[in-house]
């Protein structure tokens, strides 16, 4: 699939939602409100369980497209997306450090004690490179901050590891379909 088909597949998937064209001629109209809108998606896929019900993936390629297509800035809607995907792992991580190992115990994580058990043979495995492959993994995005947070790791190591995921992440998500329209301008 060439670059341009992929950015115009994502506006056309995010167009066939109900609320997806809606939030789409939103960010059109409010340009400036693109980083604040893309910060508040990414912080919600980025929080344990709650990320599981944040469809923000679809939303954040397709408004990289969008982004492409409609001259809005990149770097501001990357850098916000970024940083609600820190945000929403810094949330996680505290959740674990403030419960430790009652975290799975506490509302919504008991009910869904799977989640819990896959993130931490995962964290178990992997350690700090869980939180980098973690941040490309839907099921697992936001549990495994929070099991970073139960097993204490270091802060300094786990917002290093948080921070540099979060932007690559951004990049991938974002970049693919603003190059795409942006090259069909």
């Amino acid at each position: 699939m060439s670059l341009s088909a992929y950015g115009q597949e994502m506006l056309a998937l995010m167009q066939a939602h109900p609320w997806g064209s809606q939030l789409l001629e939103f960010v059109k109209a409010n340009a400036a409100w693109a980083p604040l809108i893309v910060m508040l998606f990414a912080f919600g896929e980025s929080l344990a369980v709650v990320g599981i019900f944040v469809p923000a993936t679809v939303v954040l390629v397709a408004i990289g497209a969008l982004t492409g297509a409609s001259g809005i800035d990149f770097w501001p809607v990357w850098a916000g997306t970024a940083a609600g995907a820190v945000l929403g792992d810094l949330v996680s991580y505290g959740i674990g450090r403030a419960f430790k190992d009652q975290a799975r115990n506490v509302w919504p994580l008991s009910r869904y004690p799977h989640m819990y058990e896959r993130s931490d043979r995962f964290f178990r495995k992997w350690g700090v490179w869980a939180l980098m492959i973690g941040r490309f993994f839907g099921p697992v995005r936001g549990m495994v901050p929070l099991v970073a947070g139960v097993f204490e790791m270091p802060f300094a190591l786990f917002m290093a590891a948080n921070v540099a995921s979060a932007m690559v992440w951004a990049f991938v998500l974002l970049a693919p379909g603003f190059a795409a329209l942006h090259m069909l301008q």
